[in-house]
């Protein structure tokens, strides 16, 4: 009698974690058909659904309602880990799009099951099987599609510095900012971004022509490439660029949904500012600016400083490294 009682929890949950897979996985390919400008990106996809299926494994889980707090804690942790075996081996996602929904996953899904918990008598009795329906719960996120499509998202714009103190005179600084040409593979420097999660490192960056109308190209690694029009130049001191991926290619080994000129983020500009020290070091600085339309662009922002923060870091180690002859 006692093995029975856990086998047929464990049965219950198990079902519970397919029922909610299968349908995570149909409600992803439904969106991408259906709305596939900003389907995945929206806060009923990853926001409301992760609530919903959460409380439904939850609830299946615990037919009677006996289960400890300890439980329903560990269902959005261990449900997560199955979203990202399923993001990486089904729904062929990148590690930029699991990396900034992962959090998400576990903050709302811990909501979704604390508030079925919270509904749950702990006596053994459920009081509340009319009024909160477990297989309802996976309609959520579809109603909430609808209901946000016809919200239109607001646009935020944002700006990410970084700086970095070279021992070198301007003579030596002066054409890299213009162009680092060749990179090698061990330059730059560690970070999250590049190095953990696997955005691409840049590998060749050149000035074709002089003055405001040239242009810089730009390689990554991985085949990612895109060219930059300069719109501001005083030689010594500053350079500035907008961003043109018309004929860029290769963001696909990202992220479709984050390509750089997408419908949810685009970058527009960026530039290098020169400026001499005291004790004849000098300081250069670089920005990039862009724009965010989601619902949630205050999330989107944080990863954005974290992602393009780490890329400049790296590029301005680079050129710190080749100026002063490292």
């Amino acid at each position: 009698m006692t093995d029975t009682k856990p086998k047929a929890a464990g049965w219950q949950i198990a079902k519970a974690c397919g029922i909610a897979a299968l349908w995570a996985i149909g409600c992803f390919f439904f969106v991408e058909w259906a709305r596939p400008d900003s389907g995945v990106v929206s806060v009923s996809f990853t926001i409301i659904q992760p609530a919903a299926i959460c409380a439904f494994i939850a609830y299946v889980g615990d037919p009677l309602g006996t289960r400890s707090r300890r439980y329903y804690a560990l269902v959005p942790l261990v449900s997560g880990a199955g979203m990202v075996l399923v993001s990486v081996f089904v729904l062929q996602e990148g590690a930029v799009c699991i990396a900034m929904l992962a959090p998400l996953w576990i903050l709302f899904g811990m909501a979704g099951t604390l508030f079925t918990w919270m509904l749950r008598d702990q006596n053994g009795e459920d009081n509340v099987a009319d009024t909160f329906a477990a297989h309802g719960l996976l309609v959520l996120p579809m109603i909430a599609l609808f209901v946000e499509t016809t919200l239109t998202p607001p646009i935020a714009h944002y700006t990410v510095t970084d700086e970095v103190v070279i021992d070198a005179p301007a003579e030596e600084i002066w054409p890299l900012m213009q162009g680092m040409g060749h990179v090698d593979p061990d330059a730059g420097q560690w970070n999250i971004s590049q190095s953990v999660i696997g955005i691409p490192r840049p590998r060749f960056a050149q000035l074709d022509g002089k003055g405001v109308g040239a242009r810089r190209h730009a390689r990554w690694d991985r085949g990612v490439y895109f060219d930059e029009v300069v719109d501001r130049w005083e030689p010594g001191r500053n350079i500035g660029w907008q961003f043109d991926f018309t004929q860029s290619d290769g963001w696909d080994i990202t992220d479709p949904h984050l390509r750089p000129d997408g419908p949810y983020m685009r970058i527009q500009s960026g530039g290098y500012e020169l400026e001499p020290l005291p004790d004849g070091r000098h300081l250069l600085r670089l920005h990039t600016t862009y724009a965010a339309q989601t619902h949630f662009n205050g999330y989107a922002a944080l990863w954005g400083d974290l992602f393009l923060g780490d890329i400049q870091a790296n590029v301005l180690e680079v050129i710190r490294q080749k100026a002063e002859g490292r």
